[in-house]
């Protein structure tokens, strides 16, 4: 069994081939190909952990659309001053399938 762990937007993601995984939003179209760094690689009984050996691995992955986190809702209080301020948010995202690990 082949995976690997690899680094996306600032977390990192354990990945086969065929994993679908939702990364911070990429500058790639639908269709496109990206190639993630990888950390780990893990083929049967081996672990590669070495920096120079992981420089030479690719992970590929095709870009299969883009979304949109949940909302999170951001509230602040300051307690007998009247303050109350409240401010959402939601999180570009980018669904990718993983195609290979060379």
């Amino acid at each position: 069994m082949v995976y690997a762990v690899v680094r996306a937007g600032g977390r990192q993601e354990k990945v086969q081939v065929g994993t679908i995984v939702v990364l911070d939003r990429q500058k790639a179209k639908i269709g496109d190909e990206l190639e993630l760094p990888a950390v780990l690689l893990v083929d049967g009984d081996a672990v590669t952990t070495d920096a120079d050996t992981l420089a030479k691995v690719s992970v590929t992955a095709e870009v299969l659309g883009e979304e949109r986190g949940p909302k999170i809702v951001i509230q602040k209080f300051k307690n007998k001053t009247g303050y109350k301020k409240r401010q959402g948010h939601r999180q570009d995202l980018t669904r990718v399938k993983i195609t290979g690990i060379k």
